[in-house]
């Protein structure tokens, strides 16, 4: 387990760089955290730093972004908030991201859990004091 700390959005291209070497090689990273905490932000950074080349929004409406990164690689953004069911996401096709080999990135995976079966990353994201702290789990 490791343990982040982000102090202001100044801090978010270095800490973002820096989850992103510590998750290697996983490309499945589930967020947690609390409405507000940050999660759709630093997808945003992490995003910046695989040097994606479109513009990055919280998919609570479309229930999945594609990004283009400048390599070609496409990633994955989820929003699972309005998820009713799992049988929802797996109707969209969720395994087939899972299985894509591409970075996919998991708001509210907790909506998912039953389809969200091989081994992944979570961060926890937690806000104390205007400070996040953002805890790095490796599950298997």
């Amino acid at each position: 387990m490791q343990v982040f700390k982000c102090n202001r959005l100044d801090d978010l291209p270095l800490l973002a760089s820096q989850i992103l070497e510590a998750i290697k090689p996983h490309k499945i990273v589930a967020l947690n955290g609390a409405m507000g905490s940050g999660k759709t932000t630093l997808v945003g950074a992490l995003c910046n730093q695989l040097q994606v080349i479109d513009h990055t929004s919280s998919p609570t409406f479309s229930i999945v972004n594609e990004y283009l990164a400048q390599t070609g690689e496409t990633i994955y953004h989820f929003d699972f908030y309005r998820i009713n069911n799992f049988r929802e996401a797996f109707d969209l096709g969720f395994d087939n991201y899972l299985n894509s080999g591409n970075y996919c990135f998991i708001e509210w995976p907790q909506n998912i859990e039953e389809l969200l079966d091989l081994p992944h990353i979570n961060l926890n994201i937690e806000v104390i004091l205007m400070q996040r702290i953002i805890t790095l789990q490796q599950v298997l």
